[in-house]
């Protein structure tokens, strides 16, 4: 896979300055990062997706090169925010894949705007259980803007960022996504980051762990291709979560890709590229229907689990 930089391309919406890549011809599909990441996070799969797709991979705003405005940080805000960027570029539908917490951003933006999506991918995705690493729910206490302030000063920031990569080249299952969490760690050196991200966290997450879902709407995905990726050793969403999707949406296909953590899409860029290929090839684009969505919402069926319900086992869950 290609590592090259692809060139970013920016454009103003509500005032507010938004970076994205934009690469290749052919079916739309919009890559949603996760948490504290950009559109880098893509960038082992971009060019191969590319030879068949336009792939556009944006920073969500207040993340990357975009702007960290004092804004709304909410799904439903990321949500419009990906309407508008789609619009501006001339994109009708698309394909929506989101990671970690753009997989909540998918969901809101295949729910809010079923009638420009085709199809919808979750990597390693919130919305589907509480569980999430510590790490996260830390973000919302009071006074990690200080502390991290503290902890980014530039001797100390360079130490922990050394040490989380050295961790994360030990083979263990434990350590494994430490190089991305070192990269997230040093982008907090910017107040503006923090601040943006402490916001996105408090709008999905508190000390219980997750706070959105996609449980009671699930049932929505009868009208829409779904899929789920997951890496099997994912220490910030456990993996078993990929079990509720498969409860939730019994149509979806599940993935789960060995010797992964968090970052799939990132671990083993070949193996995803195919996994996503395969899907689209073998699946027809969601079709928006006013009469079907309206007898999906007078049905109201709500899937086998409740909001933040834990299943035991997906039956249709596949390993890549």
């Amino acid at each position: 896979m290609s590592q090259d930089q692809h060139e970013v391309q920016y454009v103003t919406i509500h005032g507010h300055r938004r970076a994205y890549v934009k690469a290749g011809s052919g079916p739309a599909l919009l890559l949603l990062h996760g948490l504290a990441c950009d559109h880098t996070t893509w960038e082992p799969v971009v060019e191969a997706l590319s030879r068949r797709y336009t792939v556009i991979a944006p920073d969500m705003l207040g993340h990357g090169l975009s702007d960290k405005p004092r804004a709304d940080y909410s799904v439903g805000g990321y949500a419009n925010g990906m309407r508008d960027l789609l619009t501006v570029l001339g994109i009708d539908k698309v394909t929506v894949i989101g990671h970690s917490f753009g997989g909540g951003v998918a969901m809101q933006f295949a729910y809010q705007f079923p009638e420009r999506t085709e199809r919808m991918m979750l990597v390693s995705s919130g919305g589907l259980g509480p569980e999430v690493t510590p790490a996260i729910r830390a973000i919302t206490t009071p006074g990690f803007h200080q502390a991290m302030g503290l902890l980014t000063l530039p001797g100390i920031r360079h130490a922990g960022v050394v040490g989380l990569k050295t961790l994360s080249m030990t083979g263990l299952r434990a350590t494994h996504d430490l190089g991305e969490v070192a990269d997230i760690y040093e982008s907090f050196k910017d107040p503006q980051t923090r601040a943006a991200t402490r916001h996105v966290v408090r709008a999905v997450v508190d000390w219980k762990g997750q706070i959105v879902t996609m449980a009671d709407r699930a049932y929505l995905t009868d009208a829409m291709p779904m899929a789920v990726v997951w890496g099997r050793h994912d220490m910030v969403i456990p993996v078993r979560h990929a079990s509720n999707a498969a409860a939730l949406a019994p149509k979806a296909r599940v993935e789960i890709i060995p010797d992964a953590g968090h970052f799939p899409h990132k671990d083993h860029p070949e193996r995803f590229v195919k996994i996503v290929e395969d899907w689209v090839r073998s699946t027809k684009p969601a079709t928006y229907s006013r009469a079907k969505w309206r007898a999906l919402l007078k049905g109201g069926r709500v899937g086998p689990i409740g909001a933040m319900g834990v299943v035991a086992s997906a039956e249709n869950a596949t390993t890549a």
